[in-house]
């Protein structure tokens, strides 16, 4: 434990001792549960809990470790808050498609209500969630996602990526924001109507605003403001992350206000103007309580750019180091692409004809685990689950590290290697354990459009260049940012033309 986190947990201890009849009577009280039942966990400590158990920069390798001594269904306690973790690929399946219904909540940590106060897809629930995801869900449909409409956006936008990494003419640079802007143009085209200029300095402004937010969330700060929420009077990440939300909610605001100039009711061209046609009817009737209102818009897009940018554009960086550091792979994945496209742009159908491709595609999601702890849940009754009782309004961990390096379902679990997505003869195997985008009624409602930007752009990237390490550096560095995600470490590389 590093000097910062020490000092700020006997900064919340101090404080703590302020709050020690409210805390302690809350504790009692979830010790005494019919609930004798309760997942099993480690010893817990009056008023941290089991703060001491968890490594707070990556508590999903603790997770995954305490799952290895109290089994796949266990319990943690941070502060006042009881959450249990779900570990290995059958337990949280079960959970998520099994028991959908009971663990379909979205658990509201102090942070992530105070961002969106309930609106919006991801931090939603009940009957606001049911609306605002139908809703998402039509409209990308509507304006391309899985058709061919969305790919040719997606070739378009490879192409503008090409040229952009074409402009360093083999020699070092740092591919973060472009692959971020690359494929955050994609969400944009479908959620304003247009794409934006990689040198666009609002673009670039609101591109380093989701990256540093994405990094905020996953602090072991902001970790402790959602323990010990009474600590908001100090300095730390979750203030600096309110301002970010705030310039960031001002700019998504401000495209209404173009958009309501412009709007044709009978002709929607994007996703904002879907939900503001949608609205103008809603406020035309004159009963009924409407879900179509300006602070769920503003939730909406932000939780669409920032899940549409973020996961798909950390995983091609992982990608690309992954082939660096695995050149035979690389080759592997070009002869295939040479043998099968040549030089046609590669289109997502290429996938059923390309096994080997799409399998190092699928191990590069599997293996990189951008989103290790899921995003949490939370139970909405009463539910016995594997012989324990967990009561209504849990917060849950279906821990994504812990199946997708099962060891039940997966051949090499610890290791990069395509051949846990191919069977002996070569053919790509689909495995039911691959669940990176979570499973069951809170799957990502961009799934779809997810895996074909990936098979796209790291086709098309592996078509035009090799990717090597800059001249004098010997090793890729596959370390992990501290973050809500696993975000490779800011590294140079070198894109080498083929042709």
């Amino acid at each position: 434990m590093d000097a910062t986190l020490y000092t700020a947990i006997c900064v919340v201890l101090t404080l703590a001792v302020l709050y020690i009849f409210s805390i302690s009577s809350n504790w009692k009280k979830n010790s005494k549960t019919p609930q004798n039942n309760f997942p099993p966990g480690p010893r817990r400590l009056p008023l941290i809990g089991n703060l001491h158990n968890v490594d707070l920069k990556k508590p999903h390798l603790a997770y995954f470790k305490l799952s290895k001594i109290y089994g796949p269904v266990f319990s943690i306690q941070l502060g006042s808050k009881r959450t249990v973790i779900l570990a290995g690929y059958e337990t949280v399946r079960d959970a998520l498609v099994n028991h959908a219904d009971e663990f379909s909540g979205r658990a509201l940590a102090p942070m992530f209500q105070k961002m969106d106060h309930g609106n919006g897809i991801i931090w939603s629930n009940g009957e606001n969630w049911k609306v605002m995801r139908r809703f998402t869900i039509s409209t990308l449909r509507d304006f391309g996602m899985g058709k061919s409409s969305i790919e040719e956006k997606i070739t378009e936008e490879c192409s503008h990526l090409i040229q952009h990494f074409e402009s360093f003419k083999g020699k070092p640079f740092e591919s973060t924001m472009i692959l971020n802007g690359s494929v955050a143009n994609i969400i944009v085209s479908v959620l304003l109507g247009k794409r934006m200029d990689y040198e666009d300095k609002t673009f670039l402004r609101l591109l380093k605003l989701i990256n540093e937010n994405v990094q905020l969330f996953g602090s072991p700060q902001v970790a402790l403001y959602n323990i010990f929420p009474f600590i908001r009077f100090l300095p730390g990440d979750y203030k600096k992350l309110t301002t970010n939300l705030k310039e960031l909610f001002a700019f998504i605001k401000s495209t209404f206000v173009e958009h309501m100039k412009n709007l044709d009711i009978l002709d929607p061209r994007s996703i904002v103007d879907a939900f503001l046609v949608r609205q103008k009817m809603s406020q035309e009737k004159e009963n009924g309580e409407s879900y179509f209102h300006n602070d769920n818009l503003s939730s909406l897009v932000r939780n669409l750019f920032s899940a549409g940018m973020e996961t798909t554009s950390t995983t091609l960086r992982w990608g690309l180091l992954l082939m660096i550091k695995y050149p035979h792979v690389q080759e592997k994945v070009q002869e295939e692409i040479s043998r099968i496209i040549g030089l046609a742009n590669p289109s997502y159908n290429h996938r059923a004809d390309m096994p080997y491709t799409n399998a190092v595609v699928h191990e590069i999601q599997r293996f990189a685990d951008v989103v290790p702890l899921n995003v949490p849940h939370e139970t909405t009754k009463d539910v016995i689950f594997k012989g324990y009782f967990i009561p209504k309004g849990t917060y849950v961990i279906p821990l994504l590290t812990s199946v997708l390096r099962d060891k039940t379902q997966f051949d090499y679990p610890e290791e990069f290697n395509p051949n846990n997505f191919l069977d002996s003869e070569g053919n790509f195997l689909k495995k039911d354990a691959f669940i990176p985008f979570s499973a069951g009624r809170r799957v990502c409602a961009g799934e779809n459009l997810a895996r074909m930007e990936l098979f796209i752009f790291f086709a098309s990237l592996l078509q035009k260049f090799t990717f090597r390490l800059p001249p004098g550096i010997t090793a890729v560095n596959l370390d992990t940012l501290v973050g809500f995600t696993n975000t490779p470490t800011p590294q140079k590389i070198c894109a080498i033309s083929r042709y």
